[in-house]
């Protein structure tokens, strides 16, 4: 029997019309994993240590720390998801990764409130404010703005103790679309690079840093959702991203304490 014709068996196995979504998938992740064994002459040891590998990520998975998303992520896929599922055009705010430190419940905040619910020695004080537009220019009032970002110590607050609570908000815009919040400047820091991923980091002579950032959700009703961030302009990391997520329209300044920024979302089409 040939590989081709051992291709074959196996995809025909999996030839169930019952679910045709998960037979396509399926079957196109069979015949890619086979194309990289042959195109790469994978070794019995190379195997087993990408078992290995992935068997690690899994273990090092908690409800805090989901080792796959950081994966994801650092291979770029988690960017790529963003970028083909987005529906959007070129005119609305372009997207970027969600990560992995949302967490749901956070509390909605009055306009210009602040989101610093634990004050750090290494805080620097940051205003951000802007509007939320449509694609034709005009304000959306009523508009969602779901606000997270690190600590200043290189920390989200979760990953410092699952029942901290610091530097998020969800903030509703004016009737001429304003919004505007108090938080600190972000600052870069490393993914968390102590397990699978970052050996795998390491390996291939990559740095594990995110450039300084805060994370948004912009959304309104009518209009298609956006999950992006605003990079602080000051960065050295924003060429060398980790996860692959800076967006040159996406970097601003943070300078004096004051940063603007306008996001912009498209309507959603009928039907």
């Amino acid at each position: 029997m040939t590989p081709e014709q051992h291709l074959d068996q196996v995809l025909s196995a999996f030839a169930s019309p019952e679910n045709p979504r998960l037979r396509d998938l399926l079957s196109a992740v069979i015949r890619h994993l086979y194309a990289i064994v042959e195109e790469t002459s994978l070794t019995h040891d190379e195997w087993f240590a990408a078992i290995d590998f992935l068997t690690k990520v899994g273990q090092k998975s908690d409800d805090v720390r989901q080792e796959f998303i950081l994966l994801s992520d650092t291979l770029g896929v988690s960017m790529l998801l963003e970028m083909i599922n987005y529906r959007g055009s070129v005119a609305a705010t372009e997207p970027t990764v969600f990560g992995p430190f949302h967490v749901d419940g956070t509390p909605h905040r009055r306009m210009g409130a602040s989101v610093v619910d634990h004050v750090l020695e290494s805080d620097e004080p940051l205003t951000v404010k802007g509007r939320v537009l449509n694609t034709l220019g005009a304000p959306i009032g009523g508009a969602t703005l779901d606000v997270w970002q690190v600590q200043s110590n290189g920390l989200y607050d979760v990953q410092q103790s699952s029942d901290t609570r610091n530097l998020r908000g969800v903030f509703t815009t004016g009737a001429d679309g304003t919004y505007e919040f108090v938080t600190v400047r972000p600052v870069d820091y490393p993914v968390p690079n102590d397990g699978p991923v970052g050996v795998m980091l390491a390996a291939s002579s990559r740095h594990p840093f995110r450039p300084a950032h805060i994370h948004f959700v912009v959304s309104a009703d009518g209009h298609i959702p956006v999950t992006t961030h605003i990079f602080d302009a000051r960065s050295k990391y924003l060429a060398s991203d980790v996860v692959f997520g800076v967006r040159e329209s996406l970097v601003v300044s943070m300078e004096d304490g004051l940063c603007e920024k306008d996001f912009v979302l498209e309507v959603k089409q009928a039907g």
